[in-house]
């Protein structure tokens, strides 16, 4: 019997098998990059995929009292080793940010991470055991899938909308449910407000649905919760209300945050984050601190220093943080105009798509979601196709072009319906 490609290739690696046919790329950096090349060669290109804040000129957005904070750090703190954990001024802070007011913020421990991705990979191998699965909605960013896979985890997911474009909360309970009794534990990722790849975000009701879900399903063994928190400063004025909602889910459930200076502080590349972690139960919270520190040990050792000094200066100098939001302020203003506009547009060009509210992305649905990302490629419009609809990054696509994306995607929806 000759053998596939693959089982071949095995054979003569020095890989181990399950890594000899990894792919080396992203596919949405793969289309970013097909983009770029094709507009560096003249085309007129609307690239809609990356997850960036990019102003209407096209230049890629910052908030300059970050870069002059950063700027100002003294080089010799900045090059020495972090604490495994991050400074623990960081981590008060991104406490505070996190929770604010709410009675959270003296039942919390965090440790810093690269990036949110790095605050996912902690709480997945912390709260699965091998084999077992995370629990998301049916829409999700992909590399979800990567970070559990990559440490023998797995991804279930429960149905996203119900027939009245809500969170469906019934298949939430059923999924939850299943796993429960299959795992007798889960880890339940949210990506709220200002979902990627949707951009919907979830109304008080449904988050007290899921709360009140949580709850009860804790009976049957320990929960997390993970909320990934990447674009909650992108919500409006009651993106924090989510919080009071989850504040009491119960002894047996830990709440989670994803925390992120990638888009809330436009710092990409600083690959600064934290994973926060709230209980009730002080002895619980030294097991958690414990736990997620020797993680962080075990992976990155500790995080980029410089950014961190930074950020902590940004979070409780109160001059430099009213700097922060006022100049994210302007961001937010940018993102909700092209917000409005496709808002304004869409719909009278037949596209369907989630509560749409704010967010670096909104999907459109389609039937065959590769089918309508080529077609508009050939039209010099770039989206990233998932299943059962494209994303498209309003974050990085310039206000006078969304007019333009929104007649391709109503083209490359047509041509998948065909």
């Amino acid at each position: 019997m000759t053998p596939s490609p693959s089982s071949a290739a095995a054979a003569h690696s020095v890989l181990i098998p399950e890594a000899v046919d990894r792919p080396g790329d992203d596919p949405i950096f793969t289309l970013h990059a097909e983009a770029v090349r094709r507009q560096r060669a003249g085309e007129d290109i609307v690239n809609a995929t990356i997850g960036a804040l990019m102003e209407d000129d096209g230049r890629l957005a910052i908030l300059p009292v970050v870069r002059d904070t950063l700027a100002a750090v003294d080089p010799l703190r900045a090059a020495a080793y972090a604490p495994i954990a991050g400074e623990p001024a960081f981590l008060q802070a991104v406490i505070a940010d996190v929770f604010a007011q709410s009675p959270l913020t003296s039942q919390a421990v965090a440790v810093a991470t690269p990036g949110g991705t790095g605050a996912i990979h902690n709480a997945i191998v912390n709260f699965l055991e091998p084999d077992q699965a995370l629990l998301t909605t049916s829409y999700y960013w992909s590399p979800y899938e990567i970070l559990a896979h990559h440490n023998r985890r797995t991804v279930e997911t429960f149905e996203m909308f119900d027939r009245q474009g809500g969170l469906d909360v019934a298949d939430f309970e059923r999924a939850l449910a299943a796993q429960m009794a299959r795992q007798g534990r889960a880890l339940i990722v949210l990506n709220t407000p200002c979902h990627n790849p949707t951009g919907f975000s979830m109304h008080p009701a449904e988050r007290r649905a899921v709360a009140s879900i949580v709850r009860e399903q804790s009976r049957k063994g320990p929960i997390a919760v993970l909320v990934d928190h990447a674009y909650a400063h992108f919500g409006g004025v009651h993106a924090g209300d989510w919080v009071a909602d989850f504040e009491d889910l119960g002894p047996r459930v830990a709440l989670l945050v994803a925390w992120t200076v990638s888009k809330s502080f436009a710092q990409y590349g600083a690959r600064v984050g934290a994973l926060v972690a709230a209980h009730p139960e002080a002895a619980e919270r030294a097991r958690l601190f414990n736990a997620l520190s020797y993680s962080c040990r075990g992976t990155w050792s500790n995080c980029n220093h410089l950014g961190m000094l930074a950020i902590t200066e940004l979070l409780w100098d109160a001059t430099k943080r009213e700097r922060v939001e006022r100049e994210r302020g302007r961001l937010i203003g940018l993102l909700d105009e092209r917000v409005r506009i496709f808002n304004q547009h869409a719909p009278q060009a037949g596209l369907c798509y989630p509560r749409y509210e704010g967010g670096f992305f909104v999907t459109v649905f389609s039937p065959d979601a590769r089918a309508s990302a080529a077609r508009m490629r050939e039209l010099g419009v770039f989206v990233v196709p998932v299943q059962g609809a494209v994303r498209v990054a309003l974050c990085s696509t310039p206000a006078a072009h969304i007019p333009r994306l929104v007649e391709a995607l109503a083209e490359g929806v047509s041509a998948a319906q065909a």
